[in-house]
């Protein structure tokens, strides 16, 4: 399966392509209807805490990339998430995120957590 990364605010044509956002937090300004979402996938965003201390923070983001691979492997709605991911028919997925930073951010560590995953 192909899996990418995109702005939540940048276009949704994504043509058959599962959407899923990843943020813990409904990013301001999109409209529910307007997001043309598969799945909200919130579990898989890291937690509040580990956001908080990331801070968006460059040189935390080894650190942080570590720590939020860690949550990841000890939730069981992203093991879940992972099997439904398995048996989808789709052959590409997209990982929605409001960040504004396109290589420092969450979406980017999930990306290749779930490629290996898939493996």
């Amino acid at each position: 399966m192909k899996i990418t990364v995109q702005r939540i605010y940048d276009d949704a044509s994504t043509g058959s392509a599962l959407r899923w956002l990843v943020d813990r937090v409904w990013p301001r300004g999109v409209a529910k209807e307007d997001a043309a979402l598969d799945e909200w996938a919130k579990d898989l965003a890291p937690s509040t805490d580990l956001r908080k201390w990331f801070d968006h923070r460059e040189d935390r983001f080894d650190e942080f990339s570590e720590k939020y691979r860690h949550e990841l492997d000890e939730r069981d709605e992203a093991g879940e998430l992972i099997d439904q991911l398995k048996q989808s028919k789709k052959k590409e997925l997209v990982l929605l995120y409001a960040a504004k930073d396109e290589k420092i951010n969450h979406a980017v560590v999930l990306r290749d957590y779930l490629k290996e995953q898939l493996k």
